[in-house]
């Protein structure tokens, strides 16, 4: 892969780490403040990976005005304990650590604020692995992934032919499409084989052993 990949971008929620209990727990509050009962806590794993402010907004049939609030909500309790009811995936270190050392440059693009994206890393104490880390920001602008990867590609100078966007929900995929980079869906998040391979990403990986192989060996055809 050396011979065709140079700067690799990470979504950091489902692919980096699994932040489910912190986004459930969230969520809940800020329904719980605004007077809402949920009845199927299981289906809330949606809201994992895409812009929150859209996915509060398309669950509950919300005005921009009501989602915002809930966003805001949302992080009364997320900044100060869900951030951290968050779980490393086994093997990113070490994944993290090889490509790394083999001189990849690294980067996470994320629709997480980026003041939170930056707290997580430094807390899992995965920082140093990355040259940049870009997400959204509070105001709720540049929560699209297509933004968010486009932003990356820009303020690091990227040359898009040798970038890959790796990633566990479709958005990823989409905004790897549209920024004409390379892209590689992990199975191992919240986004489903289906999800994925309707995209068309380049690679699929079930696990983060699996993309270190990937990229220990010559590229192959696409896994699905």
């Amino acid at each position: 892969m050396r011979d065709l990949i140079d700067n690799i971008l990470f979504d950091l929620d489902g692919t980096l780490t699994d932040p489910k209990e912190g986004i459930i727990n969230s969520i809940l509050f800020a329904l719980d403040k605004l007077g809402i009962k949920e009845q199927n806590i299981h289906e809330l794993d949606t809201f994992i990976g895409p812009p929150l402010r859209e996915s509060f907004a398309f669950r509950y049939n919300m005005t921009e005005l009501q989602a915002d609030k809930a966003v805001s909500y949302y992080r009364e309790y997320y900044s100060v304990k869900g951030i951290f009811e968050n779980k490393l995936y086994a093997g990113i270190t070490q994944l993290l650590s090889f490509l790394s050392s083999s001189d990849y440059q690294l980067y996470v693009a994320t629709s997480k604020p980026t003041v939170y994206a930056v707290k997580i890393l430094k807390h899992f104490k995965l920082n140093s692995f990355f040259n940049g880390v870009t997400g959204s920001n509070l105001d709720n602008t540049r929560t699209d992934k297509t933004e968010v990867i486009s932003h990356v590609i820009t303020e690091y100078s990227l040359d898009a032919n040798r970038t890959m966007m790796i990633g566990d929900r479709k958005h990823d995929i989409i905004g790897a499409n549209n920024n004409l980079i390379k892209s590689l869906g992990v199975t191992y998040g919240y986004g489903s084989h289906e999800e994925l391979s309707a995209y068309n990403p380049d690679f699929l990986s079930n696990s983060c052993s699996e993309i270190e192989t990937l990229f220990r060996e010559k590229p192959v055809s696409p896994a699905f």
